[in-house]
């Protein structure tokens, strides 16, 4: 992966408490995956950062490479990796994707 799409990943994560790498924006998704995470961060009402990666074909294959994770989207909260659709949706079912936010001091509703 270039430098430079390394340190533009590395940026967006720091900058952002709550990062979604997707297909699309969080107003236009591009694929269902991407709706669906976008989708369960709306119903919280979380404020995130959507990163469309379609706009940029080394940051959709450097995000793979820098999460070691297959799929996009991918979801970041406070500079960890949470995981992908799959992940984030058992998650949000489950209660403990609030348990997450509320651990990192991130405004969600409630």
């Amino acid at each position: 992966m270039e430098q430079k799409t390394k340190d533009l990943i590395n940026k967006e994560i720091a900058n952002n408490d709550v990062c979604l790498f997707m297909k699309g924006t969080p107003d236009a998704p591009q694929c269902g995956f991407s709706m669906a995470v976008s989708n369960m961060l709306k119903i919280l009402e979380v404020n995130f950062k959507g990163i469309n990666v379609l706009e940029d074909q080394s940051l959709r294959e450097g995000i793979k490479e820098f999460s070691e994770w297959p799929t996009i989207p991918q979801l970041y909260i406070k500079n960890e990796f949470v995981g992908g659709c799959d992940i984030v949706k058992e998650m949000y079912e489950n209660g403990e994707l609030k348990n997450i936010l509320e651990s990192k001091n991130i405004s969600f509703k409630k």
